[in-house]
């Protein structure tokens, strides 16, 4: 039997943690630092947009984060692994999979631009939206005092998606999906065939809904059998983790009805994830203390139900926390590159950890 992975490790111990970039994410500087600051952190995993060029820069963070591994350790930071990477795909209309834009010469000379004062992640200027930066979370529509922003959404094509996984070798696929899409889930799953032995892990985003349960199940009896790890991903309120600390709520609500159905498989939150997560977790009991399971198979683990959620993926608030770090990378007078610029290198690594620590801790407090 081959040893566990470090990443599926983690999701068995109930440790696993995910920094989601975002399905629409495509600010190529940023990502790489993200990938590089949170792999020396810990990171488990590292989900972005299934784009060659934002694959490629997470790969350059990875690598640049394998380098610097030794010196991380003399400073402390103890946890590196080379987290698996995975790329999220859509079976029809996500807000994960679109893009705000609006026209700016259609902008009022007096007006207050409160998109711009909204916009979590600076993706508005006076030129409209900075299309690679904005990740579609729609804060910017309905504060828009004329109702000029629209929004430009996509679905994932398989035909661009085959090549990709194959020649840029993903460890991992994340399909979003909503109650009411179950056809096309299994247009989109039969699409998959030709590379779903490759895969380590396939993940199933779902929002809340009365019959997500029934949902869910029916999923997985289109999946089955999987030769790989299985994670449910509890979408509560997406991309709102920088909101504030009630957002966490409705991710850890519908995982509880996960567990409590015993839905086959990992059970991990996201959507409205931030600092208050793990707490809230730890005073339901739903984080439980470490376990591994020896001599495990993929296969078993995809039909094994664990009454316990298995980690945490965070998106916005992860990426809130490094980004003022970052953006100082455009105005020195020192190298664009994190990683040639200690200070704010391993400051960006200890803001990182402080993060992946509340959920990489052995034991409950």
């Amino acid at each position: 039997m081959k040893t566990l992975e470090i990443p599926l490790q983690s999701l068995i111990q109930g440790n696993w943690f995910k920094l989601i970039c975002g399905a629409s994410f495509q600010d190529l500087p940023t990502i790489r630092s993200l990938a590089i600051a949170y792999s020396l952190a810990g990171a488990d995993c590292i989900d972005v947009a299934a784009d060659s060029a934002v694959i490629n820069a997470v790969k350059e963070g990875l690598n640049i984060a394998k380098k610097l591994k030794l010196e991380a350790k003399k400073k402390g930071f103890n946890k590196y692994n080379l987290p698996w990477l995975m790329v999220s795909l859509n079976d029809g209309e996500d807000p994960h999979f679109r893009k705000a834009e609006f026209n700016p010469l259609l902008c009022p000379k007096n007006c207050p631009r409160p998109c711009e004062k909204i916009c979590p992640a600076n993706a508005i200027n006076h030129n409209g939206v900075i299309d690679e930066k904005c990740y579609g979370c729609g804060r910017c529509i309905p504060i828009c005092p004329l109702n000029l922003i629209e929004t430009r959404s996509y679905v994932s094509s398989i035909n661009g998606i085959l090549p990709l996984i194959k020649e840029l070798k993903i460890d991992a696929i994340e399909i979003h999906t909503q109650v009411g899409h179950e056809d096309d889930f299994k247009r989109l799953w039969q699409g998959l065939t030709p590379i779903i032995s490759s895969l380590k892990l396939l993940a199933i985003s779902c929002q809340d809904h009365e019959n997500v349960i029934e949902y869910l199940n029916n999923l997985y009896t289109i999946i089955s059998p999987l030769n790989c790890a299985l994670i449910w991903q509890t979408d509560g309120r997406p991309m709102s983790g920088d909101i504030g600390i009630g957002t966490t709520h409705p991710a850890i609500k519908m995982a509880e009805k996960a567990i409590l159905n015993k839905i086959p498989g990992f059970i991990q939150l996201a959507g409205g994830t931030n600092q208050y997560t793990v707490k809230k977790l730890k005073e339901k009991h739903l984080i439980r203390e470490n376990l591994l399971l020896e001599n495990i198979d993929y296969y078993q683990l995809a039909k094994t139900n664990f009454p316990y959620i298995a980690g945490v993926a965070y998106g916005s608030y992860a990426r809130s926390l490094l980004i003022p770090l970052l953006e100082q990378l455009e105005t020195t007078e020192k190298s664009i590159y994190l990683e040639e610029n200690d200070d704010l290198l391993w400051h960006s690594v200890k803001i990182a950890s402080d993060l992946v620590n509340q959920i990489k801790k052995k034991r409950l407090d």
